[in-house]
């Protein structure tokens, strides 16, 4: 059986090993030994509330508790760009007109901005290809949105998740390609992984800072403003299902969307409940359900064929056990599939 539960100390081997199937573009995932150790650090401290929560950086894993693998891994950063920058580009529009020739043109722009710093950011999704299967990957994102609604207090309102960008078959950046070589002088991947390990003073030391017309890119890079790494696309809709939307931030690098959206307008918010545990098998029909606990420290979640009804909702004692809860005690639930308003 599968859970997603708090990240120990103990799992750092298991989290490398993850890290390298991970490949370029993911900067917050890389198969770094210092730096994974400390995020496990960070992360370990942040459920035990040792560090204050603009620090905290939560890291879920989910594990197959028949072979004690680790089958994908997912995080929650309290608040990003508070100790160092957090840099994106807005796209923007300028106008150029001129009455006396008659022209009216509108062109669109990127701006390097810090605008996104301080919002708390859903990041290093990753799924082991061996788990790929089933609603695996549905459910281990969604994980996160339970978590954030049973301590909403200790997240910002704003809330965003940095897409993997576009690249092309031999794993290049046509908008890395086409704008960052220009500056930066060095290949992908060796920026990304000098953004993984923080080091980003370069970014602000080599990138311009006036706007960048987007019609002076090469049509490759401007083709993939805004759209997702393929096996990212996926993990957009089911974020876009909860209530993350493209406001019209990317990243520096690969042009990657930024999804933004508003703890206070999830759908974990609005549709979740709170329910009483009580011992039992599913009702006959019942949709899959997102069921976890309410401890901080020992943050587990599981998918139950069970679906909340007057409060209470039914578990097995393997489903309990999965959860560490009793009868009696009290779970947040979110259906896990969005459920169709018969009315629109």
């Amino acid at each position: 059986m599968l859970v997603v539960r708090a990240i120990t100390a103990g799992d750092l081997e298991a989290l490398l090993d993850m890290a390298s199937q991970v490949g370029s573009g993911m900067t917050t995932l890389k198969p770094d030994r210092k730096m994974l150790g400390d995020r496990v650090a960070i992360a370990v401290a942040s459920f035990a509330e040792t560090i204050p929560p603009e620090q905290r950086d939560y890291m879920f894993v989910m594990e197959d508790t028949s072979n004690g693998r680790m089958a994908g891994v997912c995080a929650i950063k309290g608040a990003v760009g508070l100790e160092e920058p957090f840099y994106n580009y807005r796209i923007g529009t300028l106008v150029h007109s001129s009455r006396e020739l008659d022209v009216f043109s509108r062109m669109d722009t990127l701006y390097l901005s810090n605008d996104l710093t301080g919002a708390t950011e859903l990041c290093s999704l990753f799924l082991h290809p061996d788990y790929r299967i089933g609603n695996n990957g549905k459910w281990l994102s969604k994980s996160r949105f339970l978590f954030i609604a049973q301590f909403p207090h200790l997240f910002t309102e704003k809330l965003i998740a940095e897409m993997r960008g576009f690249q092309a078959e031999d794993g290049s950046s046509p908008f890395y390609e086409g704008l960052g070589r220009h500056f930066f002088k060095m290949d992908f991947n060796h920026v990304d992984d000098l953004t993984a390990l923080g080091k980003k003073s370069f970014i602000a030391e080599l990138m311009p800072r006036q706007p960048l017309y987007v019609a002076y890119l090469p049509e490759s890079a401007q083709e993939v403003i805004g759209k997702v790494h393929r096996s990212t696309a996926p993990a957009r809709r089911l974020l876009e299902q909860e209530g993350m939307h493209f406001e019209g931030y990317v990243d520096i690098f690969d042009a990657g969307p930024v999804l933004q959206g508003r703890v206070s307008e999830l759908r974990a918010m609005r549709d979740g409940a709170i329910a009483t545990v009580e011992q039992g098998d599913a009702a006959p029909g019942a949709e899959p359900t997102l069921v976890s606990n309410t401890d901080m420290r020992d943050f587990r979640l599981i998918v139950a064929p069970s679906a909340p009804a007057g409060g209470k909702i039914s578990l097995t004692t393997a489903q309990m056990e999965l959860l560490h809860c009793q009868s009696g005690e009290s779970v947040r639930t979110l259906s896990l599939n969005v459920r169709k308003n018969p009315h629109v």
